[in-house]
């Protein structure tokens, strides 16, 4: 047997980084035109995980799915906007996760030393023209695969761990 030693689940909550039970402030990360409801559900454990907001719109399905996709049970930050609204209002460093030219890599992304919102597109248009003309800068993923991108869960959860400084 090898010396490795998985750690249980009271020595994660004792090496735990200690935080209020509400998020930062600092991180938002914003599906603004979301398409599947189990992203929204991934994105909210993504937040708690890390400290951050979940800005979302009041779309007829989104209560339900946030309901059913928070397994944490307890009171996550959560925003209800109007995106183009709420986008305009924004005196945070908006960043967006697209694949667009002077786009930042993710690997270059620095840590969020400023309060800082990541606007996550819709699953199969991205993010609409009239929100890319509000963003600060681009954030990229490279891919190597056949698809064009991440599903949002997926790209949201990495941006946010990587500004967090997680990653």
């Amino acid at each position: 047997m090898s010396g490795i030693r998985v750690r249980t689940r009271k020595d994660l909550r004792s090496q735990r980084r200690r935080r209020p039970p509400r998020c930062l402030g600092h991180l938002t990360v914003a599906p603004l035109w979301p398409m599947h409801n189990a992203n929204l559900g991934t994105l909210l454990r993504t937040c708690d995980a890390v400290g951050a907001c979940l800005a979302v719109p009041r779309l007829p399905w989104v209560p339900e799915a946030l309901a059913k996709g928070n397994t944490l049970r307890k009171g996550a930050c959560v925003h209800w906007v109007r995106p183009l609204d709420w986008l305009a209002r924004r005196e945070e460093r908006v960043l967006g996760v697209e694949l667009a030219e002077e786009a930042i890599r993710l690997a270059d992304l620095p840590m969020a030393r400023e309060p800082t919102v990541i606007v996550l597109g819709h699953e199969s248009t991205g993010i609409p023209g009239e929100a890319l003309d509000l963003l600060d800068a681009v954030v990229e993923i490279p891919m190597i695969g056949t698809g064009a991108s991440l599903n949002v869960a997926v790209a949201g959860s990495l941006v946010l761990y990587k500004l967090a400084g997680f990653a």
